[in-house]
């Protein structure tokens, strides 16, 4: 890929960034993570005692110290949205880069009778044996029945350095969309169409969420709790303080929790 065609990619996975940014205001989608959906309803808070800052027995000299606070928190959620939507979209382009060199790139089977034809390789299947020269791409995931070579993994695995492949042993499986550096591989497919790992990476990230691991649900249940808890000390010190004669602006309460948490 070109260095115009990464600039234009860059460019629009930032203007999707963009606007992704903002669409992710959208309450339905904030739920999903509730610490953020919190911090979104004090900015809300916020926001309201901004415009009437004489609500909740506020004083309206409090009116800068909201629009302060109702800043914090919206440039808050709007830099954690914008970080998201260019992870997002990163992966996307990343997907749709993979997916493209896979429609556009071609097989060379063998038959059998030992004649070689091209064919794309979504035609082929399980079982076809291909022969792969240097600076080609495998196709699809197979095993090595012929030959031993050089083979970068950069584009799957991330891994710079190149890894050889040979027939026999454990190092003789292969995956599509992978390239060949030096001499050749015979290959016979294991997998049909749209079942290589490649695919699966693909489908991964344009399809939909994925499971979440067993740390990732620890840890966001721990947050909730400690969110929650919080809360119920936040919101329980407004009327002890009240009972104590001590008025305590809203806003201050909204900011006691922002630091909390």
């Amino acid at each position: 890929m070109s260095k115009k065609q990464n600039k234009l990619i860059a460019k629009e996975i930032l203007n999707n960034a963009i606007k992704g940014a903002f669409l992710k205001f959208d309450p339905r989608f904030m739920v999903k993570n509730p610490v953020m959906f919190m911090v979104e309803v004090r900015s809300i808070l916020t926001l309201i005692l901004s415009i009437f800052p004489t609500l909740f027995n506020g004083n309206s000299d409090e009116r800068i110290y909201n629009i302060l606070i109702t800043f914090i928190l919206f440039v808050t959620l709007l830099f954690a949205n914008f970080a998201e939507s260019i992870a997002e979209g990163r992966g996307k382009a990343q997907a749709a880069t993979l997916r493209q060199s896979k429609k556009d790139s071609k097989a060379r089977r063998i038959k059998s009778d030992g004649s070689e034809e091209m064919l794309n390789s979504s035609e082929l299947k399980i079982g076809d044996i291909v022969l792969v020269k240097a600076g080609e791409l495998i196709p699809n995931d197979g095993e090595i029945i012929e030959g031993a070579a050089s083979v970068d993994e950069s584009a799957i695995t991330g891994e710079s350095a190149p890894v050889m492949r040979e027939a026999g042993g454990d190092f003789s499986s292969v995956t599509g969309g992978t390239t060949v550096l030096t001499d050749f591989l015979k290959i016979k497919i294991l997998v049909g169409a749209g079942e290589s790992f490649l695919d699966k990476m693909i489908n991964l990230v344009e399809g939909a969420e994925r499971q979440k691991t067993p740390n990732e649900i620890a840890l966001n249940t721990l947050l909730i709790v400690l969110s929650l808890s919080f809360l119920v000390v936040v919101v329980s010190l407004y009327p002890f303080m009240q009972f104590l004669g001590v008025s305590l602006p809203i806003s201050w309460l909204v900011a006691l929790l922002v630091c909390l948490i």
